[in-house]
């Protein structure tokens, strides 16, 4: 929503004028539905939802990954960012002009690069989860993989522990267009995971 304001000041005779002063108000982005998986663990608490810019939707992802260590504690997946870009200036695998989201982030490991669809948007994810180990070391989530818009498949740079669940349904529209993400905080002297589920958004 756009507002225009026009302004004229009188100071001591002196006339100053201010016209046409735009101030953007962003309105809440409506969205379809959420994509969840059944194999992501429960351990931590659910972060904020965030979505691309209106008009945007993700075409890329990239991950932040604690790579493994035999002598301290692993984490494995700790973040996923979404990389939106929007439909109607491109649908190239190279993309110049894109917004990043990304809900809550463990503490530990690096973003690998961005990966990006051969064409059109993420529809649909797959998450691979270590269950819990006992006394042996949790990481919980540790790999996402995603469908794009014509069916081929991107697969992320995390660990290769645990199994594959089953896909989530698939966004019915253009694709994914926001992110929610289970994180368990720093556990001090206690074993910690991380990133344990994660929930997409399709939007209209």
């Amino acid at each position: 929503m756009h507002y225009f304001i026009s302004l004229l000041l009188v100071i001591n005779g002196l006339h100053v004028s201010i016209q046409s002063v735009t101030v953007r108000v962003s309105k809440p982005r409506n969205y379809t539905s959420e994509l969840t998986v059944s194999n992501g663990m429960d351990w931590g608490t659910w972060g904020s939802k965030e979505i691309c810019p209106t008009g945007m939707y993700a075409a890329g992802f990239s991950l932040k990954v604690e790579e493994l260590s035999f002598w301290t504690d692993n984490t494995a997946l700790n973040g996923i960012r979404l990389h939106c870009v929007d439909p109607t200036k491109s649908l190239s695998v190279t993309y110049y002009d894109y917004a990043t989201v990304h809900s809550d982030v463990g503490s530990w490991g690096q973003w690998t690069k961005i990966q990006w669809c051969p064409f059109g948007f993420l529809t649909a994810f797959q998450l691979r989860v270590k269950s819990s180990r006992g006394f042996e070391d949790d990481t919980a989530a540790n790999n996402i993989r995603f469908k794009c818009s014509l069916g081929s498949s991107l697969l992320g740079g995390g660990t290769e522990w645990g199994e594959w669940g089953e896909w989530s349904s698939t966004c019915q529209r253009l694709g994914i267009c926001g992110i929610i993400t289970r994180i368990e905080e720093h556990q001090g002297m206690g074993d910690d995971t991380a990133l344990n589920d994660v929930r997409m958004i399709c939007c209209d």
